[in-house]
């Protein structure tokens, strides 16, 4: 028998004893040429929609407050609901991944987020309104879990760009929705209701981009489905919790996420106990804010080119201690200055979701980790604004809240360096690719 027939019947009888799982995956089916720029569009579209249900609210909640009639116990409870949303409902994402497929679950969650900002501007309670409210933060919550697996899905030679563009539509979103719902209102004729009915139109919009887009990832994954060889669960190997990595990541974005919601909350509180004016206080908090736009863009693509991304969290914790340094001593004479700084620090969101998607290799390590990362680290969140106001209540000053403040930072550097080291969590608890 000739050598070629040989080796091949060899390399039949060995491929017949691998099993399944370890043959190489089928290739997947060309990509349709309109599906990446629709799903560029759909990306940016949904991030804008992030923030507004929750900035709008905040343009509005003293109008909001007296026109339901709300108590100062259920007012503080809408305050504390989306950072709840966001970890109950974000755990379940995925799940609901698997099953569905992520692009499917964003599309539905960007139509939550519409059917939420609709509803509840009809509502004539606080308990209607609090529904409504929930309804879009759960679709807020889903999409902000698997928006980084969208990315590692269909970018993953880009993720830090794409990364950086939608983490700047939605720090753009954020800032536009407080910026300009209360003017909005005004023209509207002063109707709180009309003021935070626009923001509906804007997640109406955004759903339309993933339709198509669900659809195809839909045949894609019947297409895979009929290839053996190509299916392996997702949720096979030991569970995520093992992972230095996850928990580091988780715990850095709880406190990032606390120093954003601190500054949201109190920065404006801050600047007028100081003499500021009322208005140019805002005007300050809305410099901070702004200043994630340009760096929500550059920091991932800067991350990205990166191994290591510890640098990177030591700066922008750098910048938030000079900046709660300075509002100790001088808040407002250096007021602008103070602003600029903490702007530049609270763009460690950013910088988190963007490690998120490069400490993990696959898709599914991606909504593993963005699941276990998002949901914990809002659960850490949940405490620090109202344990800042218990603080500021007792001291009757800003003292000890700008010490606790700037204190949180010191872990929070030691987190980010942790969770920017060059590893991933697949090779930390033996998950497969």
């Amino acid at each position: 028998m000739p050598d070629e027939e040989i080796q091949t019947i060899d390399r039949t009888q060995a491929a017949r004893t691998i099993p399944a799982q370890a043959r190489p995956a089928a290739p997947a089916p060309p990509q349709p040429t309109w599906l990446g720029p629709v799903l560029i569009v759909g990306i940016v579209l949904a991030a804008l929609n992030l923030r507004p249900a929750i900035t709008s609210l905040g343009a509005l909640f003293e109008e909001v407050r007296t026109g339901l009639g709300m108590s100062g116990t259920v007012a503080g409870l809408i305050t504390s609901v989306p950072a709840l949303c966001f970890a109950v409902f974000g755990i379940t994402a995925p799940r609901l991944s698997r099953r569905f497929g992520p692009a499917a679950v964003v599309c539905a969650g960007m139509a939550a987020v519409a059917a939420g900002l609709l509803i509840r501007p009809f509502t004539h309670g606080a308990a209607g309104f609090l529904a409504a409210s929930a309804l879009s933060l759960a679709g807020i919550a889903l999409t902000n879990v698997l928006l980084p697996v969208i990315v590692k899905r269909w970018f993953p030679d880009r993720v830090g760009t794409m990364t950086g563009l939608y983490s700047m539509a939605l720090a753009l979103g954020t800032s536009l929705a407080a910026a300009a719902t209360v003017p909005m209102t005004s023209a509207l004729g002063g109707n709180w209701r009309a003021g935070l009915l626009v923001w509906a139109v804007l997640a109406v919009v955004a759903v339309l981009p993933w339709l198509p887009v669900a659809a195809a990832a839909r045949r894609e994954k019947r297409a895979a489905a009929s290839e053996p060889a190509a299916h392996v669960r997702a949720d096979t190997g030991p569970k995520i919790v093992r992972s230095r990595t996850a928990w580091a990541l988780a715990c850095y974005f709880g406190l990032q996420a606390t120093g954003a919601y601190i500054t949201m909350g109190w920065l404006p509180q801050i600047f007028r106990d100081a003499g500021v004016s009322a208005s140019t206080a805002g005007v300050l908090l809305a410099v901070t804010m702004v200043m994630g736009v340009p760096l929500a863009f550059v920091i991932p693509n800067l991350a990205g080119r990166m191994r290591n991304q510890g640098a990177i969290a030591v700066a922008l914790g750098l910048f938030g201690l000079v900046g709660y340094t300075g509002l100790h001593f001088a808040p407002a004479a250096g007021a602008w200055a103070w602003a600029l700084l903490l702007g530049v620090s609270n763009c460690a969101f950013p910088l988190v979701i963007t490690l998120i998607g490069l400490r993990a290799k696959s898709p599914a390590g991606v909504v593993k980790l963005s699941a276990f990362a998002q949901s914990v680290g809002y659960l850490i969140s949940i405490p620090g604004p109202l344990l800042i106001g218990a603080l500021y209540q007792h001291s009757g000053g800003w003292d000890l809240p700008l010490t606790l403040m700037a204190g949180l930072l010191v872990p929070q550097i030691a987190l980010g360096v942790l969770a920017g080291r060059d590893r991933t969590i697949e090779d930390e608890c033996g998950m497969r690719d």
